[in-house]
């Protein structure tokens, strides 16, 4: 690898239902933390991706994480939004028409919607590390014996939620700072995940606020 851009491809921001991360609190702990960029990858809309994409000059990868009838599922580089309740199949297949690629997210955590043993040979990476996945050690087991078991790439994200979670997962990725590039980088295995889980007091902390934001 040469070229390599740290990455952290799983962040939510308001534009989510349940992130408290605005668009400058997105790019400011993505640069706190030394990254290159960050996908954002809000719950079934693309619209906030897009819109943050075109007001800065910080590297942000357009993408949407999915619901679909069998679980979870990224898309990175879609310009279109996916309708959630689609199965697996039709999810994987809408991003790939999109020019996309399909990420298996956090596919063994429990409470997060994840795949488990529905993640096909047609996914191009497995998110092997989530920083927001418990317990951690067995989420990471788990997503890397798929991985290996279907010859994916292997990505890493936070799935951040709170501003200070970014960054604790990241991926490295040989390829300029051109989208398409990094997507087709990743779709060949040209990439590392790195990270480990988000601290507990950093956790407890976006559970506090989020439960002011619900009443204030």
């Amino acid at each position: 690898m040469e070229n390599l851009l740290k990455i952290d491809l799983h962040v939510h921001t308001v534009y989510s239902y349940d992130s408290l991360i605005t668009p400058y609190e997105l790019v400011f702990y993505a640069k706190k933390r030394g990254l290159d960029g960050v996908a954002v990858t809000d719950h079934d809309r693309l619209d906030g991706a897009i819109k943050i994409a075109g007001e800065t000059d910080f590297l942000i990868i357009p993408g949407i994480e999915i619901t679909s009838l069998g679980g979870h599922i990224i898309g990175l580089n879609v310009h279109e939004s996916i309708p959630p309740n689609l199965s697996v199949e039709e999810t994987v297949d809408k991003i790939h028409e999109l020019g996309g690629i399909a990420i298996a997210c956090h596919p063994g955590a429990p409470f997060k919607g994840s795949l488990k043993n529905r993640v096909t040979s047609k996914f191009d990476a497995v998110e092997v590390i989530n920083s927001s996945a418990i317990p951690f050690n067995h989420c990471v087991k788990y997503a890397e014996k798929i991985a290996e078991k279907l010859g994916k790439a292997r990505v890493a994200g936070t799935d951040a939620h709170y501003g200070p979670e970014i960054g604790y997962a990241y991926t490295l990725i040989d390829a300029n700072e051109k989208v398409e590039d990094i997507v087709e980088a990743i779709r060949k295995k040209k990439c590392r995940p790195f990270g480990g889980p988000i601290p507990l007091t950093v956790r407890l902390k976006r559970e506090l606020l989020g439960v002011a934001k619900k009443f204030f």
